[in-house]
């Protein structure tokens, strides 16, 4: 795939409409950093341009150029030899709109900030989640992105056989984490990269975290080159994964413990695993439920639970959970 292409891709989306308000309220406004947005309308880092260079990275022994890894049609495996075969769904897709799962989601599906980590879901609820999206059930507060833009075109094109294969082998992975959650007051100044994942702003500098999580690669090369094992840093506020950890215990007003649904540990029950999910995916899950944007099956039986969630206690959940051991 030709790299203007690509780049043309990124700009169209990145220009649309500016992040959605899911309400009046401002608790209710989508927070820019939890969907790696550029806030008050600055435009995101531009595309990296690619010099040619073949690049590996630590533990493999795969070589590739930034544009072979751009390749929406091509899951980047810089570990073949840790997982079972991918099959056609997960490996390559189908053109014209059926995009690799394991482009996104990474061949060992740990996926990434900007997307979400599958390993180890229960193959019903990966096959349930796409059904969703394709019925515009599953929605955000911001469906410009450029993940949501590609999972609509994906949701909408893949057909039920293609759809069984890949939850198949996603849910036949182990699970793991390469998340470190670091509690602090100070933060290096971001940006967001294409609107896709945040990293440390050019200038340099720090800021002050507030009520924020912010998320970012500890290697920006290797992440955005695809490499399943990019280990990322959640920074969180003080103190939020022990409030998490007693709101996930209690319910909070709800009353009801998270284990109730998502199971000891939180490693999945009724509900899905939280473990091992990027902090900030489990702040946009909780406020596209809480505004409604996020409907389906499993929706309703959340409305209880997130009806009364403020931004803080969201940030609190999050951090508890990303802190967990898968």
């Amino acid at each position: 795939m030709k790299r203007s292409y690509i780049f043309n891709l990124f700009c169209s989306v990145v220009c649309l409409t500016p992040l959605l308000q899911a309400s009046g309220q401002a608790q209710d406004a989508a927070p820019p950093w939890a969907y790696h947005m550029s806030p008050d309308g600055l435009p995101p880092l531009p595309a990296k341009a690619d010099d040619g260079a073949q690049r590996k990275f630590p533990g493999s022994e795969v070589s590739m150029t930034l544009t072979q890894t751009r390749n929406r049609f091509l899951a980047n495996d810089w570990h073949p030899t840790s997982h079972p075969a991918m099959p056609e769904p997960v490996l390559h897709g189908r053109q014209p709109n059926t995009y690799a799962c394991g482009f996104c989601h990474r061949a060992e599906g740990q996926g990434g900030a900007d997307s979400a980590n599958i390993s180890g879901l229960d193959k019903d609820y990966i096959i349930r989640q796409v059904q969703e999206m394709r019925s515009d059930a599953r929605r955000t507060a911001a469906d410009q992105r450029i993940p949501m833009v590609l999972k609509g075109h994906v949701a909408k094109s893949v057909t039920d056989a293609e759809l069984i294969e890949a939850a198949a082998y996603f849910s036949s992975l182990p699970v793991r984490s390469y998340v470190k959650v670091v509690e602090t007051d100070v933060v290096p100044k971001t940006a967001a990269y294409l609107n896709l994942f945040l990293v440390p702003a050019p200038e340099g500098g720090t800021e002050p975290l507030g009520q924020r999580i912010i998320e970012i690669p500890d290697d920006f090369d290797r992440f955005e080159m695809r490499d399943t094992r990019a280990p990322f840093t959640a920074y969180v506020p003080r103190g939020s994964i022990e409030r998490g950890r007693a709101l996930a215990e209690t319910g909070g007003e709800s009353g009801l413990a998270c284990a109730a649904c998502h199971g000891e540990g939180l490693k999945g029950g009724i509900g899905p695993r939280l473990v091992g999910q990027y902090a900030t995916y489990i702040v946009r899950q909780l406020h596209d439920l809480k505004t409604g944007r996020r409907k389906g099956e499993q929706a309703g039986q959340m409305a209880a639970v997130v009806e009364k969630l403020t931004l803080p206690d969201m940030i609190a959940l999050a951090a508890y959970a990303a802190s967990l051991t898968p």
